[in-house]
């Protein structure tokens, strides 16, 4: 599989990644409403799809769909995914919103893994260290260009549960990185910034200064 050039550094790159290009022109910087959603373009946003998606596989392959479990796996996956789409979404006019959402994405991503790991450990598999061959060709693959669940499907549909559970461990700690940069942006972004009730504010008083004086008649 060909690996995109880097030339930055995958902290850089994930902290990047959270911020990503307005959508807009630039004059409408001027009104108070910033651009927002873009979530597409997000690190983080496709590998949570292809967690949710094969999170869905490996439930129907491997979890009883009757179980409280099954149920669980896939509304944690969906979860950290569509928690990342609505906090793009709503974020032009609540940050804090965006915020809280985000944090929500990456609770949930954290409680799936606890679920795999459980997974493995209920069964006597074994968990990769970080540092095989194995996990370290997930991670590789995790950093391709236009990733998607294609890249993983022949594994999950095909390998054992020991494997798929692995490899999905191995991509939501890559999204639980990528998530915390993009908190730790976001706080920044809203300390410097501020939210939309500031910026309503510094938004009339400029429209307010580009107003003629007032003459009598």
């Amino acid at each position: 599989m060909p690996e995109r050039k880097r030339n930055a550094t995958d902290k850089t790159q994930a902290t990047d990644a959270s911020h990503p290009s307005p959508q807009f022109p630039p004059s409408h910087a001027e009104g108070f409403i910033p651009p927002h959603g873009g979530y597409e373009k997000l690190f983080s946003y496709p590998k949570t799809q292809i967690i949710y998606d094969a999170t869905i596989r490996f439930c129907d392959r491997f979890i009883n769909p009757k179980s409280r479990t099954h149920d669980q796996m896939v509304q944690a996956a969906r979860s950290g995914n569509k928690n990342i789409a609505e906090g793009s979404r709503i974020s032009g006019t609540s940050k804090e919103a965006e915020i809280k959402l985000t944090n929500v994405a990456r609770a949930s991503l954290e409680e799936l893994l606890g679920d795999y790991q459980d997974y493995l450990r209920q069964h006597s598999q074994k968990l990769w260290d970080k540092n095989s061959k194995e996990a370290l060709y997930v991670r590789k693959l995790g950093k391709k260009d236009n990733l998607s669940y294609e890249d993983f499907r022949e594994f999950i549909e095909t390998r054992p549960a020991e494997v798929v559970a692995n490899i999905l461990i191995c991509l939501i700690h890559q999204t639980n990185y990528l998530l915390d940069q993009q908190l730790r942006r976001l706080e920044q972004d809203f300390l410097k910034e501020g939210g939309l009730r500031e910026r309503m504010t510094r938004a009339r008083l400029a429209a307010r200064a580009k107003q003629p004086p007032w003459r009598p008649a």
